[in-house]
């Protein structure tokens, strides 16, 4: 049998051994929205929880925050048939007075070719376009969540009178779904809002798919409400990242809606897990760079049985993703030693993803195919190696015939016993 897995904008192909008990593990495939603009006008008209735009006071200033290159969300084809929205709605409203922050979290924000890869002048027309910097941007206050995390978001954002949030709805291995308030509270959010939110990722209900009690996504939900955003507009892809849901509304009635819809394709049943697993994060950007690359493998390792064996697929053409990470793991001498004096230190963000690649790494046989320089990914405690050679071996030898599932889309894909 041949297996052709996305691989960052091109594929790769392999030939799986025969002896093996071959089982591919695709998400659900739902309806695809054919007509985006008929869709997304009804998703305005009949906003969740929500009111819609023509009942909002004419705004004198609006910002529109956009996830960066890292999210598959289709925002050269929303952010036109918004922001012809907003000119039909408030008659007063002029390109000047609109801003688009691209919510980049801690990733390294945008150089001016970067926002015009992500916003084109073509779509946004006049309108002012600005990188998030977690580090650097200036910040509004906006007091503590229940859980003490402090909401410092993008004080352009926030100083808007009007604050929308364009995104999509994702599994995500311990906030459950993204979606809502999350490109506000997390993508604008200051570096002490991110690090404070995701310490709470400890938490035995913070996990993939779940979002009830979870302690990481409540805390978002709370810190959305306390920033006001009034309308987010949700995007649920399947597989090919074409959309099958279009939302808008208020932010916890749109994720807990599109989560629903997220969970019936990405949730795969496996009544019994495997011996070997070849995961693809299902291409770009899902595989840009070595830190988005991870949470692909820890899906797949839902699926495979304990001290198994992971093969990853995934280009990162943009390298590592993130240095305050790689200067941390590179310390050590193996990922036992990292996980140890990350458990010694408490949470620091960009070091919390040595603590994530590391706990899948010392339960598991892990492998990895990508175009990144071996001495790198040596030192973050990864094993490059070609993908049909490895696969060759583990099933020779195998003892017996090993179950050996394919999974396409690792990065949203997540798994479950029945």
């Amino acid at each position: 049998m041949e297996a052709t897995l996305k691989y960052g904008k091109g594929h790769r192909t392999l030939s799986l051994p025969e002896k093996a008990g071959i089982s591919v593990l695709q998400p659900s495939s739902l309806p695809v929205v054919e007509n985006l603009e008929e869709a997304f006008g009804r998703a305005m008209d009949t906003p969740l929880g929500g009111v819609p735009l023509e009942a909002i006071p004419t705004p004198r200033t609006v910002a529109i925050a956009v996830p960066d290159e890292t999210r598959p969300a289709p925002v050269k084809t929303l952010l036109p048939l918004l922001l012809k929205r907003l000119y039909r709605v408030f008659k007063d409203l002029r390109p000047d007075d609109i801003t688009i922050v691209v919510a980049a979290g801690l990733h390294p924000p945008l150089d001016e070719a970067g926002l015009r890869r992500v916003a084109p002048e073509a779509i946004a027309p006049g309108c002012r376009i600005i990188s998030h910097d977690a580090l650097h941007s200036p910040m509004k206050d906006f007091g503590r969540t229940s859980r003490n995390t402090p909401v410092l978001t993008n004080a352009c954002f926030a100083g808007a009178d009007l604050r929308i949030l364009i995104g999509n709805i994702d599994p995500h291995q311990f906030v459950g779904f993204t979606g809502g308030a999350k490109v506000a509270v997390i993508g604008c959010g200051s570096s002490r809002t991110i690090e404070a939110n995701h310490a709470l990722m400890f938490h035995d209900r913070a996990k993939v798919a779940n979002i009830e009690g979870n302690p990481v996504r409540m805390d978002i939900d709370e810190a959305g409400g306390m920033i006001g955003i009034p309308l987010v507009i949700n995007v649920v892809l399947d597989r090919d990242k074409r959309p099958v849901q279009i939302l808008a509304g208020e932010p916890v009635a749109v994720y807990q809606t599109g989560a629903a819809t997220c969970a019936a394709i990405y949730g795969v049943a496996v009544p019994e897990k495997f011996d070997i697993a070849i995961a693809s994060c299902g291409g770009h950007p899902k595989d840009i760079t070595l830190y988005q690359a991870q949470k692909g493998l820890a899906h797949a390792a839902q699926a495979v049985k304990p001290g198994g064996k992971i093969l990853l697929l995934a280009a990162c053409p943009q390298g590592v993703g993130d240095d305050v990470y790689f200067e941390y793991v590179s310390r050590f001498p193996t990922p036992e030693a990292a996980l140890e004096d990350f458990k010694r230190m408490g949470f620091k963000m960009g070091a919390h993803k040595s603590f994530l690649f590391g706990r899948t790494l010392v339960a598991f046989d892990v492998a990895i195919s990508t175009d990144m320089d071996p001495a790198v990914l040596q030192k973050c405690h990864l094993r490059p190696c070609d993908p049909q050679k490895m696969v060759e071996r583990w099933v020779a030898d195998f003892t017996g015939n090993p179950s050996l599932a394919v999974i396409p889309n690792a990065n949203t894909t997540y798994f479950y016993q029945p």
